[in-house]
């Protein structure tokens, strides 16, 4: 290489330094059992890896070649959080959960991918919930989908409420991914069982029903309730506040506990509504002792007060989750929005 630089840019120090360390390559393949002390080192609870070859990633391998070209390993981590802060009819308790478990595994992420990067490798980690791609919205907005990652390396598998449920941490995890351009010298295997006891507490405990018996699962309706005070609920609200007349006109739409609740979004990470179903969720080894002890307790401490908390429930109007919020739970007021799923009727043109 260095006869082929020009004789003045060969002699600069720097190229000479880098022409020396790349005498030295990185191994070809990383160890696996030194990645995974990286990443418990950095702060995962649990760690493992797959090849962007596996079946399973077929539908993620275009997006991550173009976050990474040359992606040849994923390295999926997990994070616990802690119960009963999950656990809390005080959303602002489960939120904050949330939120610090969430920063935690984006700081742990990056702390692997520099480590990669000192090591001779290219790496790295998309964020582990928000930021994300918003001028693809409403389309895949995501860089990698941390969930179809996790499961196919091992680390859990997917329950009717749609989260992850890790072995032992069962449904109280948050998750992140770092991509690598090498390959490891061992990959993780999926679980050869389900952690899930099928109890459908999640079903019991969803507000809006989106989680269903037979597996099926309303997304519409969980992300116009849950998700009210992200993306398409804030569109929903804006467009609200633009076609109020007045003050008083937006105060007769929005109540005051509502407009408080945005602007803490707006100030603070926002806020879920819900996680009703993760809250619940009694898999996974070191989750599950109580629930076996006695049901009846583990249903009147965890299960009645979400289900009997006194909350607004957003809906779509005529949605099934309408239906269900007015059957299942008439104490929680229902309020129709758009969601933001939908632009706003057209004004009719003046005469």
């Amino acid at each position: 290489m260095t006869a082929k630089l020009p004789a003045k840019l060969a002699s600069h120090p720097s190229v000479q330094a880098v022409l020396a360390r790349q005498a030295v390559s990185p191994p070809e393949v990383i160890d696996a059992a030194w990645l995974r002390e990286l990443c418990l080192a950095a702060g995962a609870d649990d760690a493992a890896v797959v090849s962007l070859d596996h079946a399973d990633l077929a539908g993620e391998r275009e997006h991550v070649l173009g976050a990474l070209p040359g992606t040849r390993s994923l390295i999926a981590m997990v994070f616990r959080m802690n119960r009963d802060n999950c656990r809390s009819p005080a959303r602002s308790v489960a939120n904050q959960e949330f939120h610090q478990t969430d920063e935690h595994a984006n700081h742990a992420a990056r702390t692997v991918t520099q480590a990669l990067q000192d090591a001779g490798y290219r790496a790295l980690n998309p964020s582990v919930g928000f930021p994300q791609e918003m001028d693809r919205y409403p389309g895949r907005i995501w860089v990698v989908a941390h969930k179809t990652v996790a499961v196919a390396a091992g680390l859990g598998v997917m329950g009717l409420h749609r989260n992850v449920i890790h072995p032992k941490f069962g449904s109280f995890v948050l998750l992140a991914t770092v991509l690598v351009d090498a390959e490891v010298s061992a990959y993780g295997q999926a679980l050869d069982y389900n952690p899930c006891i099928d109890c459908k507490l999640c079903v019991a405990a969803c507000p809006i029903g989106a989680i269903r018996k037979d597996g099926s699962f309303d997304a519409l309706g969980c992300a116009t309730h849950n998700y009210r005070e992200f993306m398409s609920g804030f569109t929903d609200w804006v467009q609200t506040v633009a076609d109020s007349q007045d003050a008083a006109d937006y105060r007769s739409r929005v109540t005051d506990s509502e407009s408080a609740s945005m602007w803490q979004s707006l100030a603070s990470p926002p806020g879920y509504k819900s996680g009703y179903c993760l809250a619940v969720c009694p898999a996974g080894e070191d989750v599950l002792g109580p629930y076996l002890d006695d049901r009846k307790t583990f249903m009147d401490t965890v299960l009645r007060p979400l289900q009997e908390k006194t909350e607004t429930l957003y809906v779509l109007p005529g949605s099934p989750a309408q239906a269900h919020a007015q059957r299942r739970f008439p104490h929680k007021p229902t309020k129709e929005v758009t969601g933001g799923w939908q632009p706003p009727a057209k004004r009719p043109e003046s005469s």
